[in-house]
């Protein structure tokens, strides 16, 4: 059963997914035949999916229907009782099913890899590579006994201080969507034909924070909600092929998640989904208004799909048998379809599921994935023999300060060690990694963990090059209070800014942090969270081993006052009825949250309120420089179809190899009423010292079709619709870009 687990020194707990303990991870009924399809003909792989899911709820009586409703019966055939509720056992020939939570790794499980987290991933910009990685966490989830990966989690960055905004993929459609489905293809179509895994992607919809998430709603129009929340789920669906959907706690407009007629009537309809739906745990609240809104499983014990309550409502004619049996046939069909029936989970886990392969993987992506802000020439570092580097900061140390330590921010993946506490396995910290990696230019390092100010500054004053790490731990269950470095951050960094003119920021936060320090420090090194490879990786980057390529999922704000919801306490974190922000003590009143800054969310917001950011989104440096020009825009339609070909020239003027992540932006026509640009498009280029390449970033049929690149969403039609005039195309390495060209659709 999954539990709250209670941790100390966290900043908040965790919750726990997964089978009933008395289900053994091996095929159920082994004493049956179950390649006797004449008996069981929903084990038989000539006939479809459908097929073998009709035959076998053919053969199930009502209360075996029932099963599939529910995580845990659905899960564990063979066992009958469920927090007090009883089923009979399942039919022959079901599989043991076993679900994890994981946008960033199997969470909770010794012996896996810690990756980093998704905000880390979004940095990369590089969907082979999100991919790939998660290739490996499906692989280390089946070996350890685990088929359903609850994850991705997507949202679209609202408010920077969401406790969850490192779970996810930044504040773009585009970006979140398509990093959506890679992720999607990576963990369902690892290449593996014995090993099956299902994905599932959450929370739709409008899930953009935690404060009081099961008790607010989430007031959007919906041509905002088509463009800005819908749009990353439409992508993901469009390009890859989810099992699952998960239904969120909040309500939208006045409506829980889990059964709001969104599940049935855009989800599925419009968008195209065709799995099924899975509840939060703990977000269903009904039964038949759940149930003929399109949930389909409600998430761990029995609660509203109990055997009782559909029975009532059967009676009372509130749902029908048809609701029923189509719920079940659709968490069956995609058990059969996904390959849970046929490859069944090892009867014994790998003890250690994680490889050489998989550590070198979360090392890559930790050092693609993190972003140098600003330098000034001080990176990389190239100490001479005999030189000192200073490094400060509990967060650079696995030696825990007041319980702060590099594991600390290793990942949103805590999970338990054999010993039973919680911490990120194999973790190799900057401290060990930058030691090692300095002996090589005869250099030596010195280590002091912050918590004494003027020590670290007469520390950073003794050394030739200062190194101070700045912190935010960020989760589930809470949002971040500010924008500020947590354990006294700030203060730190500019007492040894002011010790050491050679002062490097490395930054390990889940989210946007401001900066009063920024002028005072020569360069800055964003990192988030880096998992267990993040010494290496750090180590790779300052020292220029590996040159920084990532580039920002999400802007960051000079203050909190500038983000879109700081303009009204109706937007964030809402009010209530008295218009008060605080909720009384007791009280269950829904917390009323408007989505009243509309399609102005993220780089849309600062480019519409021309308000300046601390960096960019798409920001990133590298150790070379890159320069673009001549650049054209060729909108070709002919019969077969439309396409925008969006050609330039990118240069490399600096004396090293180094990777850009060219960015396409586009401006609509006035009369689209959006006075922002969109991301319509990303080339990945590694050029050579001096080197030059013409770029092509083509804007296919498909692609206008399926991602809406052109178009807006007309409510009074209800349909996209794509405007006529000029469109304007900007080409760089940041949204800052300044490069442009323009056409017409007339």
């Amino acid at each position: 059963m999954a539990l709250p687990i209670a941790l100390t020194g966290l900043v908040t707990p965790l919750l726990v997914v997964a089978a009933p303990t008395s289900a053994a991870a091996t095929p159920t009924n082994a004493a049956t035949d179950c390649s006797d399809t004449t008996a069981y003909p929903w084990m038989d792989t000539t006939a479809t999916a459908d097929e073998r899911a009709q035959a076998l709820l053919d053969a199930s009586t009502p209360h075996q229907v029932y099963r599939w409703l529910v995580e845990q019966p659905a899960n564990a055939p063979q066992q009958t009782t469920f927090g007090g509720v009883t089923y009979p056992a399942q039919v022959p020939c079901t599989p043991t099913v076993v679900y994890t939570d994981g946008p960033d790794g199997v969470r909770f499980t010794p012996g896996v890899t810690a990756f980093p987290a998704p905000i880390a991933v979004a940095s990369t910009w590089d969907e082979e590579l999100t991919e790939a990685r998660s290739a490996a966490i499906a692989a280390e989830a089946f070996d350890k006994g685990k088929n359903v990966v609850l994850g991705p989690g997507l949202a679209s960055g609202r408010t920077p201080l969401s406790g969850r905004t490192a779970e996810y993929f930044g504040e773009d459609p585009l970006l979140t969507g398509l990093l959506t489905a890679a992720t999607v293809n990576g963990l369902e179509e690892s290449g593996d034909p014995d090993q099956a895994v299902l994905s599932n992607l959450k929370h739709y919809v409008a899930n953009e924070q935690e404060l009081d998430r099961q008790t607010s709603s989430s007031n959007v129009d919906e041509r905002t909600r088509r463009q800005i929340y819908d749009l990353p789920f439409e992508i993901a669906l469009d390009r890859s092929s989810p099992a699952s959907v998960m239904c969120s706690y909040n309500q939208v407009n006045g409506v829980y998640g889990c059964e709001n007629p969104l599940l049935d009537d855009v989800l599925r309809d419009d968008l195209g989904f065709d799995g099924y739906v899975v509840s939060d745990f703990g977000a269903v609240h009904s039964t038949a208004p759940s149930l003929v809104n399109g949930l389909d499983q409600e998430l761990n014990r029995p609660i509203w799909f109990t055997p009782e309550r559909l029975d009532q409502a059967l009676a009372a004619g509130d749902v029908t048998q048809a609701q029923i049996d189509q719920a079940a046939f659709r968490v069956v069909r995609t058990y059969i379809d996904g390959g849970l029936f046929d490859h069944p989970l090892p009867a014994t886990p790998v003890a250690d599921a994680s490889t050489p392969e998989h550590e070198a993987l979360a090392r890559r992506v930790a050092a693609e994935g993190s972003v140098l802000l600003q330098n000034d020439g001080v990176l990389p570092l190239a100490p001479a023999a005999g030189d000192t580097i200073a490094l400060i900061g509990p967060t650079a140390s696995s030696t825990p300060t007041d319980g702060v330590s590099a594991a600390s921010v290793c990942s949103m993946a805590w999970r338990f060690n054999n010993a039973g506490t919680m911490e990120c396995e194999d973790l190799v910290s900057p401290e060990t990694a930058i030691r090692e990696r300095a002996a090589q230019d005869g250099a030596t390092v010195t280590f002091t963990d912050g918590s004494d100010v003027a020590a670290a500054a007469a520390a950073a004053a003794q050394a030739d090059v200062a190194v101070v790490f700045g912190y935010q731990r960020s989760g589930e269950f809470s949002d971040l209070p500010d924008l500020r470095l947590q354990g006294n951050g700030d203060a730190l960094i500019e007492a040894v800014a002011a010790a050491n003119p050679d002062t490097v920021v490395v930054l390990q936060t889940g989210s946007a942090v401001e900066m009063p320090w920024v002028d005072d420090v020569r360069a800055v090194l964003e990192t988030w969270y880096a998992g267990e490879q993040m010494g290496p990786a750090t180590a790779d980057l300052l020292f220029g081993d590996v040159n920084p390529s990532g580039k920002l999922p999400m802007t960051f704000p000079v203050s909190l006052a500038d983000t879109p919801t700081a303009a009204s306490p109706d937007r964030y974190p809402g009010t209530f009825a008295d218009g008060s922000t605080t909720r009384a003590e007791g009280s269950t009143e829904i917390r009323q949250v408007e989505y009243g800054e509309g399609l102005q969310v993220g780089h849309r917001w600062y480019e519409a309120q021309e308000i300046d950011p601390l960096f960019a989104f798409g920001h990133g440096l590298s150790y070379t420089e890159f320069e673009y020009s001549r650049v054209k825009v060729t909108p070709v339609s002919n019969k077969e179809g439309r396409e925008v070909r969006i050609r330039f020239r990118l240069t490399n003027t600096g004396d090293r190899a180094g990777t850009e992540t060219a960015q396409a932006y586009l401006s609509l026509p006035d009369e689209a009423g959006e006075p922002f640009r969109r991301l319509v498009g990303w080339e990945q280029v590694t050029l050579q010292p001096g080197e030059h390449r013409t770029v092509e970033i083509v804007l296919t049929e498909e692609d206008l079709a399926e991602l809406h690149l052109l178009q807006v969403w007309d409510e009074d039609a209800g349909s996209w619709a794509t405007p006529r005039g000029r469109y304007e195309v900007t080409v760089g390495g940041s949204i800052e870009a300044t490069e442009r060209s323009r056409f017409r659709i007339r």
